[in-house]
């Protein structure tokens, strides 16, 4: 099967883009070519590998199976250029890193650190919710993933690195703001604004909660830090968050942090990978760049918890 490295990338941004327009825009080339191009490696292959359905390109089976291949081989020959780059002594490459939403308050301070030592290396950085990370980890699309819950696979390597302590905030001018110790018994009558379920905060908010026995009423469920911060600052109820989520200073996010008793819930942040997979020399130099920075951060998870 004569097929050459070029038709892979046109493929790839065909897959990606949905259109042979929108593929031929992002590789800066013609249409006409991406059309023969792909028409060559359709023969070569010798299946149909996409279909136009109502101007929008679909993938045929075989079109599926090509896409992970040659996923697959990109991310082998970037590996292989990152090895000969550390052979030469150099210190380049792309960091592929998948990130739940919550850790998008602090990675960016582990991404300067790092980048600023090699800043030669370029930084691929996506922003989801769980399911999404979790996705793109059953896919073997990144390097590295970080989030606050990881799945208990016996094919998934994940370690503790910094602590994620989930408090409970009101609003500034709340009844319950400012007191000095609270019991659960305090927010019977509370209404709570959670994140969705499925995520990492709510699945630990989840169980927290059962375990005490209590029940709360909940007035809302939303998908963003953001959108929730500026709910409670509302006046609109109370909620559990990451830490990491509000500023150093709550009142400054109109918010205040609740002295509960069982509270903060006790959590941490994971880096994981798939146990398989062979580290980049930057993901392997990144893995040890964050053991080494977060060790000398007031809130890193001590004594690192051992990869599992």
């Amino acid at each position: 099967m004569n097929v050459t490295f070029r038709q892979l990338q046109l493929f790839l941004a065909l897959a990606e883009h949905g259109s042979i327009s929108a593929a031929a825009k992002a590789c800066h080339i013609t249409q006409p070519t991406v059309s023969m191009q792909l028409k060559e490696l359709s023969e070569n292959v010798g299946l149909p590998l996409y279909e136009v359905i109502g101007k929008r390109v679909h993938l045929t089976e075989a079109g599926r199976h090509l896409a992970e291949t040659a996923q697959t081989i990109y991310r082998a020959w970037s590996e292989f250029g990152q090895q000969i780059d550390q052979l030469q002594g150099l210190q380049r490459g792309r960091l592929r890193l998948a990130v739940v939403s919550t850790a998008k308050y602090f990675v960016p301070a582990l991404l300067g650190a790092f980048c600023t030592q090699y800043p030669q290396v370029d930084v691929s950085l996506s922003v989801l919710n769980r399911d999404g990370v979790l996705g793109r980890l059953d896919h073997n699309e990144d390097d590295l993933y970080i989030m606050s819950q990881p799945p208990l696979h016996s094919d998934i390597a994940s370690e503790a690195f910094l602590a994620n302590p989930l408090v409970l905030v009101a609003a500034l001018g709340h009844p319950l703001a400012g007191q000095a110790a609270l019991s659960l018994d305090a927010l019977q009558d509370a209404r709570f604004i959670l994140r969705e379920p499925g995520s990492g905060t709510r699945r630990a908010v989840d169980s927290h909660f059962a375990a005490l026995g209590f029940q709360p009423s909940i007035r809302m469920e939303l998908g963003s830090n953001e959108a929730i911060k500026h709910s409670v600052a509302a006046g609109l109820g109370l909620a559990v968050l990451s830490r990491h989520a509000l500023h150093a200073d709550p009142a400054l996010d109109g918010l205040a942090i609740l002295p509960v008793v069982q509270f903060p819930i006790e959590a941490n942040w994971y880096i994981v990978h798939q146990k398989a997979k062979r580290l980049s020399p930057v993901a392997a130099e990144f893995l040890l760049h964050l053991r080494e920075y977060v060790a000398r951060l007031p809130g890193s998870a001590a004594p690192l918890a051992a990869p599992r």
